[in-house]
């Protein structure tokens, strides 16, 4: 499944479906195909994201590359051949930008309609 976040302030960002519920569960919101975060509650989205990537840069921190994951972890814990490795940094820094965008142009983000 893939679910796209969406703002009349910005581009979309496209995810994994278990990707987006991931991010929608750090922002705190429902992991569900439809949703959405109101102006008014972008400012607490926006600082649990925050919170969350500085918590995966401390985790990373002095770690080589060949000491990262090579691929996806799956439900279970086991390693996905088909899917590789990203940070948590690297999928939540689109949807932050898109984030800050709808708070600096007062719209909220929808997903699943």
């Amino acid at each position: 499944m893939i679910i796209t976040f969406q703002s009349p302030a910005s581009g979309d960002v496209i995810m994994f479906g278990d990707v987006a519920q991931r991010m929608m569960k750090i922002m705190g919101k429902e992991a569900s195909d439809k949703g959405i975060v109101t102006v008014e509650q972008l400012p607490d989205a926006i600082a649990r994201l925050k919170a969350a990537i500085e918590e995966d840069k401390r985790r990373r921190a002095g770690l080589q590359e060949e000491d990262l994951p090579r691929t996806e972890p799956d439900h279970s814990g086991h390693a996905q051949s088909s899917r590789p490795y990203v940070t948590l940094t690297q999928r939540a820094v689109p949807l932050l930008e898109l984030l800050e965008w709808s708070l600096k142009k007062q719209k909220p983000v929808v997903w699943g309609v």
